[in-house]
């Protein structure tokens, strides 16, 4: 008897070591694969260079629209389609401008761009004294005596100590969304937000913000200032508190247009039931080219299908890209995903998103169950030989967290962040400061976590409970 056992546990270790040396050679073979015959360097080039930046609603949204579904569709894919969604179009108008006056006719000009979504200044635009705060709970302790008829300057960075760059982000952001909203509220002319940018430099960072519930007519035009310059303007205000700011932006929002999510499919071969998606936002802000944000997600997300088409693999769920339209401002196409999602009672087992630029790959962040994420931590020595080493619970995504239900396991491809902030919604968001090897490591190590996904499947709802 003690001979059967045996026997049966050197099958069953010799097989789990089989299985193990099999997916390490299909991941070397995805990785290979990627890093000499990959697509994502080329596709981004296309769609930075040649269409540029993409903000929803542009003549360069719907070219990106029909140039990634033409690439879609040549990669041989069971189908490929595109699902309408309307979207917001607000355009930027001609380039602002903005000075310092520190005396009568002696000015410093500085950079500014209106921030999306925001109302325009008047023709002749704004110029008035300045208030300088360092978040939205300063407002209420200066009141309104202080800050009527001012234009109030958010001047609070990012943490510099955060080694998360994006726990930096967050810890700021909330002036640029709802600063413009709150200061109105006080009698405030205008708005003047520090770049989202640990760096100093001259490029100053769109973003969306919002006016809440507020009237057209009692909103207030809001802009960002480049980190120099918000330096420059604090110093400036400390030595003389009664200098003066001058701005002036021609920003519109017209009314909501048509555009598309671009989706490409691989049907499963035993379960096309389940449906995996990988993805990114197709959509930019208008300064740069959207290279990192998302032009970079976008392309990885595609080469992930055709990398399982490259090295003659057939999932067994069924794989989708999906390029979302309008993240940036918005959400819409996200939204719509998981809408009509929903009205066809499809289900999803696993969504991967790529939104935190194209540098070099540290590993995932999941938003599921303890279960799930055990599982996926057990593979974790598949994905040393290349580096990738973070494997943790945190948020996913943007587009594809509308998704969210109690057994999806969603994730994010979390690369090194650390200069994603020196390009996040400016001018020098553009092809070059996209390196092509970092770019197929990302797509490569995508791919592997879908290649896992789908060879183990994810923990089901029922056996979490049981």
């Amino acid at each position: 008897m003690r001979g059967i056992v045996l026997v049966v546990l050197l099958l069953l270790s010799g097989s789990v070591f089989y299985g193990q040396s099999e997916d390490e050679k299909q991941i070397r073979a995805i990785y290979d694969a990627a890093l000499t015959k990959g697509k994502a360097y080329d596709w981004l080039n296309h769609l930075s260079n040649q269409i540029g930046g993409r903000l929803s609603g542009s003549v360069q949204a719907q070219q990106a629209v029909d140039y990634t579904r033409q690439q879609l569709d040549s990669l041989g894919l069971d189908r490929v389609w595109l699902q309408p969604v309307m979207v917001p179009k607000w355009v930027r108008g001609t380039p602002e401008f903005a000075y310092i006056e520190t005396k009568p006719g002696l000015t410093t000009n500085v950079p500014i761009c209106a921030l999306g979504g925001s109302v325009a200044t008047p023709e002749k635009g704004i110029k008035a004294n300045i208030v300088e705060v360092q978040g939205i709970a300063d407002l209420e302790k200066l009141g309104r005596e202080k800050i009527e008829g001012k234009i109030v300057f958010y001047n609070r960075p990012m943490d510099p100590t955060q080694i998360s760059t994006f726990a930096a982000y967050s810890g700021c952001v909330d002036q640029r969304y709802s600063g413009a909203e709150e200061a109105g509220k006080y009698g405030a002319l205008g708005v003047i937000v520090r770049s989202m940018n640990l760096r100093l430099d001259d490029y100053p960072h769109t973003g969306s913000m919002s006016y809440g519930e507020i009237p057209v007519e009692n909103r207030i035009p809001a802009a960002a200032i480049s980190t120099k310059g918000a330096e420059l303007l604090s110093t400036t205000l400390k030595l003389n508190p009664n200098i003066s700011f001058y701005f002036k932006q021609s920003c519109k929002q017209l009314p909501d247009v048509e555009s598309y999510n671009v989706i490409g499919e691989i049907r499963g071969s035993t379960h096309p039931e389940e449906i995996m998606v990988v993805g990114g936002h197709l959509d930019s802000w208008d300064l740069g080219d959207g290279s990192h944000d998302d032009g970079a997600g976008c392309v990885q997300s595609m080469e992930v299908l055709r990398l399982f088409k490259e090295t003659g693999y057939r999932p067994k769920r069924t794989l989708r890209v999906v390029l979302f339209m309008n993240e940036e401002n918005g959400l819409r196409g996200g939204n719509k995903y998981a809408e009509v999602a929903r009205s066809k009672n499809e289900h999803h087992v696993f969504a991967l998103e790529s939104d935190s630029g194209g540098f070099t790959p540290r590993g995932f962040s999941f938003d599921c169950s303890e279960e799930n994420l055990k599982q996926i931590q057990s593979w974790k020595p598949l994905f040393e030989p290349y580096l990738i080493h973070m494997f943790v619970e945190g948020y996913s995504g943007a587009d594809i967290g509308p998704l969210k239900n109690e057994g999806l396991v969603l994730a994010g491809l979390r690369p090194d962040s650390q200069r994603y902030f020196d390009h996040h919604h400016a001018e020098n968001d553009t092809f070059e400061h996209v390196n092509k090897r970092e770019l197929e490591l990302g797509a490569a190590t995508m791919a592997s976590l879908v290649y896992l996904i789908d060879k183990y499947g994810t923990v089901p709802q029922s056996v979490i409970k049981g």
